[in-house]
């Protein structure tokens, strides 16, 4: 009986002792491990932690604001969210779509054909640029394998008034057209990156450590006066509505330093709205639509005669019989106007003797003279697509070339060409560069004397004034100089008789002239189709509304009235 328990004891004991072993075995292995995994394996470990929850991710930059001359904002980016999956991780929570597509307003089975079209990716973008507060809605869902990520909007506060200088940025905030391309490395910032830990669901839960700070675009200054766009948007959509026309553009500059203060087209567009774009819309036609200008552009074959010494104001043209032939060709105007002088010429925009003067100049004098107005080549603006219009060169003319050059037929301009034409003779004979950058002063260059351009300025105020063919450019108060322009549009076989163009140009005031501004209505088909019926009134509505804005005093009035026009108790 005894050794039944002696045997019984034994093994109790050798339980125990197996059993105790297994336990020191096991905190050995356990020991083993922890020094294995703690301090051999230190760095393996870390690596592997870092590599599944720390990322370096990008720090977005904004793109630098764009101002008028003023300060005012007319472009700026605003943060938003895009929202990206990827489709690895998104096997359970496929069906957790919906709720996503609920919150951006999408259709769920696009977002689900999006995922499971492409199971291979790790990344897969669901939606751009949503406003923050749905971004953190999407976040606060914790669906696993569903990320945001911060980007940059540009909004444009003015929308479509400013659409054509601006232009606009595709959805990665990369200039597209207008300024926003032509300055895009400029207003463009420089991404930063950063170390982040983040959880399973992807989430951002600690910044680690700054790699490269973001780089911010920077502002551009422009020469736009934003009242002045405004006034000159306003207009020109007014009138081209009212006169049911297919087309039109206006630009306003400061003549003594090439500032491009207003430049409006219409059809335009609103670069807000991407939805809403049209190429025909978003065609800057002030810089790349090129026409004949008609009689707007007899100012500079004139200009050209007098620097020769051979004319002046008074010189007598013979106009008689009221029409030339030059070649199989005939010149004519609507009645004959006999013995006349070159200021009349302008005042009744005779085409006959504009034409007489033009063919008694050397060929290439005239097209010497004619290129240094800037016709035939770009301004420089800067604006993306500007054409320098067609200047042909003089080896090339015909003498009906000549004769039809002097009333803006057989040479093309564009708008903004036009303008800076006229901005020479009110700046005194020089041309200052285009620009449409505040405060960047280039020095000009001569193109005619300044006795010369005060001539010119002189005889152009008899256009607008009591029997000229621009009086309906006239402003109460302010001298005002200028020239209208109609022109026939070519066509297939000739030019039409029922398309033409409305143009009317000019600067105010005489006596310093402050602004100068351009009036191009494309195919007006309402209420007449002259630049005099057409396009002046809408010069003289900018012309005068830019006086007044710009506080330039009126200069063809006595003091009273000069003080009552100041403080608008006599209308313009």
């Amino acid at each position: 009986m005894q050794s039944v328990d002696d045997n019984k004891q034994a093994a109790w004991a050798w339980r125990s002792t197996f059993v105790a072993a297994l336990f020191v075995s096991g905190a050995l292995l356990m020991a083993a491990r922890a020094v294995d995994l703690q301090v051999l394996r230190t760095d393996f470990l870390q690596d592997q932690g870092q590599a599944r929850y720390v990322r370096v991710a990008e720090m977005p930059a904004h793109r630098g604001m764009i101002t008028d001359r003023n300060g005012d904002v007319l472009a700026v980016s605003t943060p938003v969210a895009s929202v990206w999956a990827n489709p690895q991780e998104m096997e359970k929570s496929i069906s957790r779509l919906s709720e996503v597509a609920e919150i951006i307003g999408a259709d769920a089975k696009d977002l689900i054909r999006a995922v499971t079209e492409r199971p291979d990716r790790e990344f897969v973008y669901l939606e751009r640029h949503i406003p923050p507060h749905k971004g953190d809605a999407i976040e606060a869902l914790g669906i696993p394998g569903i990320y945001l990520q911060r980007e940059y909007k540009r909004f444009y506060p003015a929308a479509e008034v400013t659409s054509h200088v601006l232009g606009f940025t595709n959805i990665d905030d990369k200039g597209q057209e207008g300024l926003e391309l032509s300055f895009n490395e400029w207003l463009s910032g420089e991404a930063g990156a950063k170390r982040v830990l983040r959880d399973r669901l992807g989430r951002t839960i600690e910044d680690l450590e700054l790699l490269r700070a973001p780089q911010p675009g920077k502002t551009l200054r422009t020469s736009i006066d934003l009242r002045l766009q405004y006034l000159a948007y306003r207009e020109l959509k007014a009138a081209i509505l009212e006169h049911k026309a297919v087309s039109g553009s206006i630009v306003v500059l400061n003549p003594e330093t090439g500032e491009v203060l207003a430049l409006a087209n219409q059809p335009s567009f609103n670069p807000n709205n991407r939805a809403d774009y049209q190429s025909s819309h978003y065609r800057n036609r002030a810089v790349t639509d090129v026409f004949e200008p008609g009689s707007s552009f007899k100012p500079f074959p004139i200009a050209a005669a007098l620097e020769t010494d051979r004319y002046e104001p008074s010189t007598p043209i013979d106009t008689s019989p009221g029409f030339i032939k030059v070649g199989g060709y005939s010149v004519r105007d609507p009645r004959n106007y006999g013995l006349i002088d070159v200021t009349t010429v302008l005042t009744k925009s005779v085409n006959t003797g504009a034409s007489r003067i033009a063919l008694s100049l050397e060929r290439d004098y005239l097209w010497s003279a004619l290129a240094r107005f800037g016709f035939g080549s770009v301004t420089g603006s800067a604006l993306p697509g500007e054409t320098g219009g067609v200047l042909p060169h003089w080896q090339r003319w015909r003498e009906v070339t000549q004769a039809t050059l002097a009333y803006g037929y057989g040479l093309s301009v564009t708008p903004l060409q036009l303008a800076q034409g006229y901005a020479i003779l009110a700046a005194g004979g020089v041309r200052h560069p285009i620009t449409l950058v505040a405060g960047e002063s280039r020095p000009g260059e001569r193109v005619i004397s300044a006795e010369s351009a005060r001539e010119m300025r002189r005889m152009l105020e008899t256009v607008v004034e009591a029997g000229g063919t621009g009086t309906a450019a006239g402003i109460n108060g302010y001298r005002v100089a200028g020239k209208t322009g109609t022109a026939r549009k070519a066509v297939a076989g000739g030019y039409s008789t029922d398309k033409h163009i409305a143009v009317f140009a000019g600067f105010a005031p005489v006596s310093d002239p402050q602004l100068v501004v351009v009036v191009v209505i494309n195919e007006p088909h309402e209420d007449g189709y002259y630049g005099g019926d057409i396009a002046a009134p809408v010069f003289a509505r900018v012309m005068a509304g830019g006086l007044r804005v710009l506080g330039v005093p009126p200069d063809a009035v006595d003091e009273d009235e000069k003080t009552n026009l100041i403080a608008g108790r006599i209308a313009p």
